[in-house]
């Protein structure tokens, strides 16, 4: 064999073994999570929103299958977050909450597994844009947290000394809100470090371009390899703002605005996914981070027909809208009314890509077969925590609520234009509701069925015992620590 020979073969055996590579390479599917923020669960076309249009997620959820009843772990920013990302109920990793800026000793413990933490394991690129507010303290930031890229802010975009009116409360003579007196300015960080600050609501309108525009560039980057890209929208988390593409073009108002231009992004996400060619392997996930803060009324959005929103654990708190779209794997035309959670990503996740599960227990369930069309029910049960309190618990139909005080809407009227109105706190006893005859909650039937009370109630001292109820003095055995900075090591 002469020299030209040898050189042939061994050159088609490098090609060859490099197709392989590159099969391999597809079969791992890339992984898009879209995270909206107060985003309430009528908030969508395909959810009965009508007075704005989301067509690219409507065509998403035509594609793909759409969930009604689809759930966060609490329904409040950082500990919903929390258990997205490692597939916990929040309480079992401490988080509770919603971190404020100075809140700089703790944050999402690192030793948890993170979806990224996970996928990073695959040799997954990972990459995060958007809101965090898991921690502002470098160590709890997203690059210590399993992904390679961030860019966004830290926590919440009210978290800011600029008044509802948009005007910076130091320019002021007398401030009716001293809170806001606390904030530093809004910062945007890239990696770990500041790169840029937020003063006004027009810097704010440009907040959705600028995430879509890194969430672009990343794929785009990415595109040879498998990714994990996370973004979450800032939007439409109070204040709200919205670039001149879609300003005043929703029926609605402002808040349709805001939503106009979240489809506007997602259809930006999928547009560059499809020119790259590979949306067909392509997860993507879409979901709020909890319900609607009604309080800001026409600046809010709406969780009908479901009752109460952010704050507070009846369903409009933690049942929010939630599309998955994979053209390889998922059938079209799909709508599941089983219970889901965010908690169930990671080990959903874990499945389709071969990944390893954290050796640290997870709440999260496998929902592979629920998205392929298969009848079956992954999950069957849901407690309903908030701030260390058990409120309730779900089982299948039945959802039984225990004696506590909730943040209630009903009671006063609601702002308007960027003003938030008043809420107040209500009492709630036992309680026992039929989803589905009565997805208002508006009818306590715990009267008649003492024996779906007793089996609730058996369901509730199981999560008690794992996690413990503030309402009944009870720690529980299955806690594992929050992050926590010594402050005296900070100091020096």
């Amino acid at each position: 064999m002469n020299l030209n020979s040898r050189n042939f073969i061994l050159v088609w055996l490098v090609l060859f073994a490099a197709s392989l590579t590159g099969c391999h390479q597809q079969k791992q599917p890339n992984v898009v999570i879209i995270f909206t923020d107060d985003q309430g669960y009528n908030d969508l076309s395909c959810y009965g929103a009508t007075d704005f249009e989301t067509p690219h997620l409507d065509k998403l959820a035509e594609d793909g299958i759409r969930f009604t009843n689809f759930h966060v772990s609490t329904a409040v920013c950082s500990a919903s977050r929390s258990a997205l990302l490692t597939g916990c109920y929040n309480e079992r990793i401490s988080v509770r909450g919603a971190y404020m800026p100075w809140d700089t000793l703790v944050g999402l413990n690192p030793q948890e597994v993170t979806i990224a933490d996970m996928l990073k394991q695959q040799g997954y690129a990972t990459g995060m844009v958007g809101k965090w507010h898991l921690g502002r303290n470098e160590a709890f930031l997203p690059l210590q947290q399993g992904f390679d890229e961030y860019y966004g802010i830290p926590y919440s975009n009210d978290m800011w000394p600029v008044d509802y009116d948009g005007v910076s409360v130091h320019e002021k003579d007398s401030v009716s809100k001293p809170w806001k007196l606390k904030y530093p300015p809004l910062p945007i960080l890239e990696g770990n470090q500041i790169v840029e600050e937020i003063h006004t609501l027009e810097q704010q309108a440009q907040i959705t371009t600028l995430y879509t525009q890194k969430a672009v560039d990343f794929i785009k980057r990415n595109k040879t390899k498998p990714f994990f890209l996370y973004l979450a929208h800032s939007m439409p988390h109070a204040p709200l703002a919205v670039s001149e593409k879609f300003k005043g073009k929703s029926e609605q108002g402002l808040y349709g605005d805001v939503m106009m231009e979240i489809d506007w992004s997602v259809g930006q996400v999928m547009q560059a996914l499809k020119e790259e060619g590979i949306d067909e392997n392509t997860l993507v996930v879409f979901a709020s981070d909890n319900g609607p803060w009604l309080c800001f009324g026409n600046h809010a959005g709406s969780a009908a027909p479901l009752r109460e929103g952010k704050g507070s654990m009846w369903e409009g708190g933690h049942r929010v809208p939630c599309i998955m779209h994979w053209p390889q794997q998922i059938p079209a035309r799909q709508v599941s009314d089983k219970i889901a959670t965010t908690m169930d990503l990671l080990p959903t996740i874990a499945a389709v890509t071969g990944a390893q599960l954290p050796a640290n227990k997870i709440d999260g369930v496998d929902i592979t077969a629920l998205l392929k069309g298969e009848q079956v029910t992954p999950r069957d049960e849901f407690w309903c925590y908030y701030g260390g309190e058990l409120h309730a618990v779900k089982k299948g139909d039945w959802k039984l609520y225990f004696p506590h005080e909730y943040r209630s809407y009903r009671q006063h009227p609601p702002g308007k234009d960027g003003y938030p109105g008043w809420t107040k706190q209500m009492p709630c006893g036992l309680e026992l509701y039929n989803l589905k005859s009565d997805i208002e909650e508006a009818h306590n039937v715990i009267d008649q069925h003492p024996d779906v009370v007793a089996q609730l109630q058996a369901i509730a001292e199981q999560a008690r015992y794992e996690l413990g109820d503030r309402l009944q003095n009870m720690e529980g055995q299955e806690v594992r620590p929050l992050g926590r900075i010594d402050a005296e090591a900070l100091s020096n």
